[in-house]
């Protein structure tokens, strides 16, 4: 399992996707259940972290601390966070059992899309392509499956939408302006993907409110509903890192942005 870009069809275990259709079938009942739930490099997606730290009813930083680990790659701007594999033998995934996973409503996006992979859209249509693994005798079982069914039963519709929109920020390679300036920036953007907790204190006790003409409504929900915190900054992501205008300023202040 992979990040949100996903790697290249045709490279080891990836494999191109004949038409929109493919046979697979995962249960307990066949001998490789749950093999694919250890050893992993699973980078969690900030749509990931919301409901993993929800459903654990855990805050952001404990949640954090307990559980992933944080690594910028070579060449990346900004960090990405991995989910922390147990020091058990095979190294499984905290969150696995005998039985499967204990957190399967909210499991991250890439467990969900398995044994597929999401490439980037061309020509406004996204690319798919299967995840072959060696050890995987799911293609082996007689269900079959088109796209659109396998991401509708496996609930991706919001993972995807998330998960697109943070892409938008880690692909856009307009400057962070000067070393000082981006240190910032990239605390900013480690603040909103990986620590909600952390951003609503930012929104609702500091100046943020000044700044911004922001609908009331929104920002009631905010309060309290973390997938519209995370839609809002986003927002804020683009505007403090890139200077897009993602977000209406107050009277007077457009003056001086």
């Amino acid at each position: 399992m992979t990040g949100p870009s996903g790697p290249v069809p045709g490279d080891g275990p990836f494999k191109p996707l004949e038409g929109r259709s493919f046979r697979f079938a995962c249960h307990p009942g066949i001998s490789c259940f749950t093999a694919c739930c250890a050893d992993l490099k699973l980078v969690l997606t900030p749509y990931d972290v919301l409901r993993l730290k929800n459903r654990l009813n855990l805050s952001s930083d404990r949640f954090l601390e307990t559980y992933t680990t944080m690594e910028t790659g070579p060449g990346e701007r900004f960090p990405m966070v991995l989910l922390k594999m147990t020091e058990k033998a095979g190294r499984p995934c905290p969150f696995v059992s005998p039985q499967g996973c204990t957190l399967y409503e909210d499991r991250p996006g890439a467990c969900r899309i398995y044994p597929l992979g999401r490439g980037s859209a061309r020509g406004g249509r996204e690319t798919y392509f299967l995840v072959q693994e060696a050890h995987c005798l799911g293609f082996e079982e007689e269900k079959t499956w088109q796209v659109e069914d396998w991401l509708a039963d496996q609930g991706l519709e919001a993972y995807h939408e998330f998960n697109d929109l943070w892409m938008e920020i880690l692909t856009n390679r307009a400057s962070l302006g000067p070393a000082t300036h981006a240190v910032k920036k990239v605390q900013m953007f480690s603040m909103v993907s990986y620590n909600l907790d952390r951003f609503r204190q930012f929104v609702f006790g500091s100046r943020f409110l000044d700044m911004f003409d922001l609908d009331q409504g929104m920002l009631d929900q905010a309060r309290a509903d973390d997938p519209v915190l995370l839609r809002l900054g986003f927002q804020w992501l683009r505007f403090a890192l890139f200077g897009e205008q993602t977000l209406p300023l107050k009277p007077g202040l457009e003056k001086r942005a």
